[in-house]
């Protein structure tokens, strides 16, 4: 195990150099040799938590420890480009959710991408590039006419065509770090850029093609943090939920009217904040969520209860741990970090009525 990186990892009132070593050696813990890294040991790996608890690894310095992750990918990859999912304990043999997600798939381009901007392992790059190809191939196969993704296959091959605004606003952020990954491999994917930019007009325009789930905090801030909205589009969208998803000094309801915050939801909201340039309330969230911090393991409690005053559920997930790192990353300059949610290398006016 290597020293973890942790100088841009100190933050006032979220966490002190130490603290930041012990929720990498944390995660670190919970990764298995052949580099998967469940939820927790004991517990499923999904493809999407799993890549964002290795961009944590890289945000530390942690590059080894990341590389395995995404070499667990690439050689555990479905013919058709796709990841079961949910496997065991991270054994790509125990496979515990034969369905096929489509943000969880496409998540891979926005890992590769940061891993590259970590290292500039070219190297890497090339042989991460068939993955990420066959993936965004998966995913935009479950395109649907109004540029929405419909969010599963299943075991048998049906396709759905019900599209999540999460899920899509997720796709929408890893279209744009695969087609940086194929400029830089100087392979034009114009299909792609087609692709990423009809999403991005259908979540800024036409909310009635995603299932309705606005009760969930995901929803409200994801199409911000995938890079869909930006500017006065982004600030207003944060202001109309601000009241009722965020409970302050607690951190962020998952769900409303459930009186239930996530350190996760907490996480990626800060690092929304930052990226529309709000750094002062991203640390505000962050500072309201280290009620959640376990002393012992460095890692993060998934939620609270406070009408009850109860931990809720009981289990210290890597990917809590790993959202909260990435959002310490940003607000502390970490480069790579920055460049993959800020939008820097990342390609711009995809959507046709982008400057309307």
């Amino acid at each position: 195990m290597t020293t973890p990186r942790t100088e841009h990892l100190v933050l006032p009132g979220v966490l002190t150099a130490e603290q930041a070593a012990a929720t990498v050696a944390g995660i670190l813990a919970v990764q298995r040799e052949d580099g998967a890294i469940p939820w927790f040991r004991g517990h499923h790996l999904d493809p999407w938590d799993h890549v964002e608890a290795a961009m944590a690894l890289d945000a530390a310095g942690e590059h080894a420890a990341a590389e395995r992750a995404y070499t667990w990918l690439a050689t555990h990859q479905n013919e058709d480009g796709s990841w079961y999912a949910a496997y065991r304990d991270g054994a790509f043999d125990d496979v515990t959710d034969t369905g096929r997600e489509t943000n969880f798939v496409a998540y891979i381009a926005v890992g590769v991408w940061h891993h590259y901007l970590s290292t500039g392992d070219d190297t890497f790059l090339d042989r991460m590039w068939p993955s990420v190809y066959s993936a965004i191939e998966f995913v935009l196969r479950l395109q649907q006419p109004g540029g929405q993704i419909g969010w599963r296959r299943d075991e048998d091959g049906t396709a759905t065509a019900d599209a999540l605004l999460t899920g899509s606003s997720s796709i929408h952020h890893a279209l744009r770090c695969a087609l940086a990954i194929a400029e830089q491999r100087e392979e034009a994917q114009p299909d792609w850029e087609l692709a990423a930019g009809a999403l991005r007009h259908a979540i800024r325009r036409h909310p009635e093609r995603f299932l309705d789930k606005d009760r969930y905090s995901m929803d409200w801030y994801y199409p911000v943090l995938g890079g869909a909205l930006t500017g006065a589009e982004a600030k207003s969208r944060m202001e109309e939920g601000w009241e009722r998803f965020v409970v302050p000094g607690l951190g962020v309801r998952c769900v409303v009217p459930n009186p239930w915050v996530t350190g996760g939801e907490s996480a990626e909201l800060a690092l929304a904040l930052w990226a529309m340039g709000e750094s002062d309330r991203a640390l505000e969230i962050l500072q309201s969520i280290q009620h959640l911090r376990d002393a012992e393991s460095g890692l993060y409690w998934t939620g609270y209860v406070f009408e009850d005053d109860a931990i809720w559920p009981r289990e210290l997930t890597s990917w809590t741990a790993g959202s909260l790192l990435l959002a310490v990353a940003a607000l502390g300059g970490d480069e790579a970090t920055c460049a993959v949610f800020g939008g820097d290398r990342l390609p711009t006016g995809l959507d046709p009525d982008c400057c309307a």
